[in-house]
């Protein structure tokens, strides 16, 4: 079930994008030779109608149906080969050449956008419960058997302690003390832990705000609180695009002493946000492809390096910046990033508990 809600998000996602993206060379001959537009009536002289924009030749058979789909979803007519590139490689130059006019060239980021969200949460509903962390098979399965380990730890330790305390030996049962507190500190994470994964979560919201409607609303969160969370993440990905407004301010004050930015300034800075969220998307899918392969930790630690890199990357090529300004620029934004994400998942949170 979980692979065709899978695949389902990303040809939802592919059609929403292919809906908001405008068609640009695309000419092939069908099976039938009109003189006259079959949309609009008016008379054909190339290979799109001059007033609707419709092709020339339309083609009727189950085989073209299908091929449109799958061109509708992943081809984005060979734009996608060109955008794709350049927003990992060049990501500023893509940005300003877009801002600057060339938008047949490129995939406008409201549709790369949009299906790179879809195709996010697809491949993390899809591969999420089988993320494994490294040393683990299944982390689920395994917190119950961690916690007996634990548990088994804490046992030794105290009979280690207790040995200790005959020998009289002051220095050891010290380090052994802040071992027991340690370990205790584990088993009370596992413990909440495995509370979680049983759905016994009722003091996950506790307390009264004195706002009725408010306190009942968490009165039902903590009475099924596993429906609140996936109130939460089915609406992570339709409120996605909540994103872009929340960061844009952001980006704004960075460049609020700059005159040439503030006729234009707004959708400059909403393109190049888009462009920077599209980004972390692919980036967090490529994250989530390698969970599923064992003995690839090095390699994600590596992969937190990028987004800063990215970001600095697309500041300095966008908007003409000098090293030291994108820089400090690429530090301060990325504060901001961090104080967005917070942004976003208390929307979260509260559309969940007040749905």
């Amino acid at each position: 079930m979980g692979e065709m809600d899978a695949v389902g998000d990303v040809v939802a996602g592919g059609m929403l994008a292919r809906a908001v993206e405008p068609k640009a060379g695309e000419a092939a001959d069908g099976h039938t030779h009109e003189g006259n537009c079959l949309n609009c009536g008016a008379e054909l002289t190339g290979p799109y109608c001059r007033c609707c924009g419709q092709q020339a030749h339309v083609h009727r058979t189950l085989g073209a149906f299908f091929h449109d789909l799958l061109h509708g979803v992943f081809h984005f007519e060979g734009k996608i080969w060109r955008t794709l590139p350049m927003l990992a490689w060049r990501p500023g130059e893509l940005t300003r050449r877009y801002i600057s006019g060339e938008r047949a060239r490129f995939v406008s980021p409201v549709a790369l956008f949009l299906f790179t969200v879809f195709l996010m949460f697809a491949v993390y509903s899809f591969a999420g419960p089988n993320m494994k962390p490294d040393g683990l098979d299944d982390p689920r399965g395994d917190v119950a058997g961690a916690l007996q380990e634990q548990r088994r730890e804490l046992t030794t330790l105290q009979e280690s302690r207790t040995r200790a305390q005959r020998g009289s030996n002051p220095q050891s049962i010290a380090k052994i003390d802040e071992q027991i507190r340690e370990t205790q500190e584990g088993i009370k994470a596992l413990e909440k832990f495995e509370a979680l994964e049983q759905g016994n979560t009722s003091q996950i919201v506790n307390g009264k705000t004195g706002w009725k409607a408010l306190d009942e609303k968490l009165k039902k969160f903590n009475a099924n609180p596993q429906l609140a969370f996936y109130k939460i993440q089915s609406n992570a990905y339709k409120f996605s695009w909540a994103l872009i407004p929340i960061s844009v301010p952001f980006v704004w004050l960075l460049f609020l002493h700059r005159r040439r930015y503030r006729q234009y300034g707004a959708y400059d800075h909403t393109v190049f946000v888009t462009y920077s969220i599209t980004f972390v998307s692919i980036w967090l899918v490529v994250l989530a492809l390698t969970t599923l392969i064992p003995g690839l930790g090095w390699f994600r630690k590596l992969m937190l390096f990028i987004p800063p890199i990215h970001m600095y990357r697309q500041l300095r090529g966008a908007y003409e910046l000098g090293r030291f300004s994108a820089i400090w620029r690429t530090a301060v934004l990325s504060f901001f990033a961090l104080v967005a994400i917070v942004l976003f998942l208390l929307l979260l949170v509260a559309l969940g508990i007040m749905a």
